[in-house]
């Protein structure tokens, strides 16, 4: 799929909010091509989210996960187009960046371990919206600042990887060697942002998640929650690791077929049944990327599907509600409704 330039993008959103941008470098953005219901309902989110934002501190948060919140929220803003220097939502993404450079710890770590739920659901958030940031920076100052940061950053997730290749809640080194596949993904997803931005990543540290996530996976094709709690398969972790498959540039390893075979199984109706667990937005936001990656002829009945049910269930604030808190379904909605804008190097086919 032909990648619009960001600063294209801003140009379109200029028109539509007022708000000075670039001039356009090439064709118009991939927005004027898509549902009218689609773009309305995501102007709506954006703001939503950008009003949602802590004035004093520039966060967002929901069940004590500021780190993770902020990060996804921004991640939300930035699929937009926007950057930290240009675009409707800069303003916010510039605080947002601030808030997190903040979290950063001498060891690595972008979060706070005492007050950051499951920090390391944090780290990776930010690890991946850092990355997609450094690339559109135009400060030479925070550029080395951004680099500094993640680079340390990568550091201590490697260092937090279990001896099985995986992650868990917290730092394999704070002595608990306990792993699992949301938060495995979400660091392989944060590792992969960086190393296409340019910071070192050990390849040895993907390919041994990479062999983790094979170690989970079940005869019927599906990835289980841990190396040490196998039990039946989860369609959520199993479309959040496909993804990450792809991301690691494995799209024809011998265990994706199967992988692939089992999420479209469990997952192509797009309903709210048992298949998510309870964490509907979390595997769709998965799933919606593993499908964007299949092409056209796949994407297109399944992102109509997938959008028209988002849209229908967005509040009259603009926001959306559900498990865990309205900042985290919403910001899941505003990724899944931007993928095919193709703004961000993670999310590109």
């Amino acid at each position: 799929m032909h990648s619009v330039s960001r600063r294209v993008a801003l140009k379109t959103m200029a028109a539509l909010t007022g708000v000075a941008a670039v001039p356009a470098l090439s064709e118009p953005a991939a927005a004027a091509k898509r549902n009218p219901k689609w773009e309305a309902s995501i102007e709506k989110g954006l703001k939503w989210v950008a009003n949602d934002q802590q004035k004093n501190f520039g966060n967002w948060t929901a069940a004590n996960y500021p780190t993770a919140m902020t990060a996804l929220a921004a991640t939300a803003l930035i699929c937009s187009g926007s950057t930290t220097t240009q675009g409707p939502y800069a303003k916010n993404i510039r605080r947002a960046v601030d808030y997190l450079i903040t979290k950063c710890r001498t060891n690595g770590l972008i979060g706070d371990p005492v007050r950051d739920n499951r920090y390391t659901y944090g780290h990776g958030f930010s690890m991946l919206f850092l990355s997609q940031v450094l690339g559109e920076e135009e400060d030479a100052e925070r550029r080395e600042e951004l680099i500094e940061v993640l680079t340390r950053s990568v550091e201590f997730s490697c260092r937090a990887q279990t001896e099985s290749g995986g992650w868990g809640y917290v730092s394999a080194k704070d002595g608990n060697d306990f792993d699992e596949g949301s938060t495995t993904i979400t660091q392989v997803q944060g590792l992969r942002g960086c190393r296409n931005a340019g910071i070192p990543v050990p390849l040895e540290a993907i390919e041994k998640a990479k062999r983790y996530i094979y170690l989970c996976k079940n005869k019927d094709g599906g990835i289980s929650y841990s190396s040490k709690n196998r039990g039946s398969s989860r369609p959520a972790i199993t479309a959040a690791a496909l993804a990450t498959l792809y991301n690691a540039g494995d799209y024809d390893g011998e265990h994706v077929p199967e992988m692939l075979d089992y999420a479209k199984k469990q997952l192509g109706k797009i309903d709210g049944g048992a298949n998510s667990f309870g964490h509907w937005h979390y595997t769709y936001l998965y799933y919606a990327q593993v499908m964007y990656r299949q092409g056209q002829e796949e994407w297109g009945p399944f992102r109509d599907k997938l959008y028209d049910k988002i849209v229908s269930e967005q509040t009259g604030d603009g926001g959306w509600t559900g498990n865990i808190g309205p900042i985290y379904v919403t910001a899941c909605n505003l990724i899944m409704l931007q993928l095919d804008k193709a703004y961000l190097p993670i999310y590109q086919r």
